[in-house]
């Protein structure tokens, strides 16, 4: 069940499941101490009721018993009378012995076999001290001779009536809302931490969480928010540090290209002024590199269509072998400055690489979301599975087409990673059946 996936449907399931299994034991051993002291309470007091029923027949004339009987109270006791030469006796049983004992040698006390006309009910799932039904056969002074028969416990009344099933759907319902409340506010701290450390990935810039709540969750948020804090601080650092190197290197870098150009010999200076702009194609990637990293640019509703038009468009005016297939009306939140530099770089790449780049855009679902696919292929010789994931490794290079005399440095890829992430998005690379690798874009599709 998809309810049983999630944290919050475990704890209520089993908050839910819990309570109505102690409710139901603590009601079977209540019921069941319930007869068991009602049975207790009869078998105690069967004796002493015996014996005041039989003294006060004893006392009474003949003639007056049957009146007496008609309408004096039963209390779980049955009498009718036993012709005079009855001798058939059963086995003295301990409760026949307890009579004989209270009402005195002058009373002859006898066990009978049990009669079921007497005796009719029999419940099977009572446990009690006795027989659920015996008879015995006393004897009066006056020679009547007497069958005192001993019901057993009334049956239970039947729980199942109109009222006990309207009680027992209020239990279940206030038991269900409380679960659902217990697990839900439980649950939702941690939700909103997951949350949380879902966008600290898409933006480190974002607002710190609220700390409050319990000591436990309030420690856990404490923590989290120092943590965003650390790596907000590190990834400046870098970023700062690696833009000011860059940036620093532009000025000499440009002296020494002016001074090249004075080198009279002419195969020397185009073997320097190559290595130069080499240096310089790396400053001004790893300068790119620092601006992939930093997320200051706000996120905006973007129609990815018109933005991949406008890309495709631009690379089509620069001679390349660029062609676009869209999807209009699809629009994300991202930043258009640094998602247009990623898919400049993927295009570059396969047009450097492939001889031509054919991007599509397509939507489906991913993890159950709905999803954009950027889909850029190109005409090359495609990447060896092995290599797939090194070549977002900043500076990585293979030993093949995608070498130092294409150009690059090796960073092309890692900066188009780092803008989709930053989005919430991946890169994946799949080498096409009819040759030339495919570079899916996975975008979050959301709505303004």
């Amino acid at each position: 069940m998809k309810i049983l996936s999630s944290m919050w449907g475990r704890v209520f399931a089993i908050l839910l499941i819990g309570v109505i299994a102690s409710a139901v034991l603590t009601w079977s051993l209540a019921f069941g101490e319930r007869q068991k002291t009602i049975s207790q309470y009869r078998d105690s007091h069967a004796v002493e009721r015996a014996e005041q029923l039989v003294l006060a027949l004893d006392a009474l004339p003949a003639e007056n018993r049957e009146k007496f009987l008609a309408t004096a109270p039963r209390l779980g006791l049955k009498v009718a009378t036993l012709p005079a030469e009855t001798t058939d006796q059963a086995p003295r049983s301990e409760y026949a012995a307890a009579v004989s004992e209270r009402l005195g040698k002058t009373f002859r006390v006898m066990s009978l076999a049990q009669d079921p006309e007497s005796c009719p009910r029999n419940p099977q799932n009572i446990q009690t001290n006795r027989l659920p039904c015996e008879a015995l056969g006393i004897t009066l002074h006056d020679g009547t001779a007497l069958r005192l028969t001993v019901l057993p416990p009334r049956n239970p009344a039947p729980p199942l009536r109109a009222d006990f099933l309207q009680y027992l759907f209020l239990f279940l319902a206030s038991i269900a809302v409380l679960a659902f409340l217990i697990a839900r506010m439980t649950m939702r701290p941690l939700r909103q931490m997951a949350q949380a450390a879902t966008a600290l990935g898409q933006d480190i810039n974002r607002p710190p969480l609220p700390e409050k709540g319990a000591t436990e969750i309030l420690q856990a948020t404490r923590a989290f928010n120092a943590m965003q804090a650390r790596i907000r601080q590190h990834i400046a650092q870098r970023t700062h540090m690696l833009a000011a190197i860059t940036h620093d290197l532009q000025t000499p870098l440009t002296r020494l290209r002016l001074r090249l150009e004075k080198v009279r010999d002419e195969e020397l200076r185009d073997k320097l002024i190559e290595d130069l702009s080499g240096m310089q194609m790396m400053i001004r990637e790893g300068l790119d590199l620092a601006r992939s990293m930093d997320s200051n640019e706000a996120l905006k509703p973007l129609d990815l269509d018109s933005l991949l038009d406008s890309v495709c468009a631009d690379a089509a005016d620069a001679g390349q072998n660029v062609s676009f297939e869209g999807k209009p009306g699809l629009t994300v939140m991202a930043r258009p400055q640094a998602l247009r530099r990623c898919l400049t770089n993927l295009i570059d790449n396969a047009v450097k690489y492939g001889q031509y780049a054919t991007v599509s855009l397509v939507s489906g679902k991913d993890a159950a979301k709905d999803v954009l696919h950027v889909l850029i292929r190109d005409g090359g010789h495609g990447i060896p599975p092995e290599f797939q994931s090194k070549v977002f490794e900043p500076f990585f290079r293979m030993e093949t087409s995608r070498s130092r005399e294409s150009g690059g440095t090796g960073l092309g890829l890692t900066i188009a990673q780092n803008i989709a992430q930053q989005h919430g998005g991946k890169l994946q690379l799949s080498n096409l059946p009819e040759g030339g690798l495919e570079v899916r874009l996975t975008l979050p599709l959301q709505t303004a």
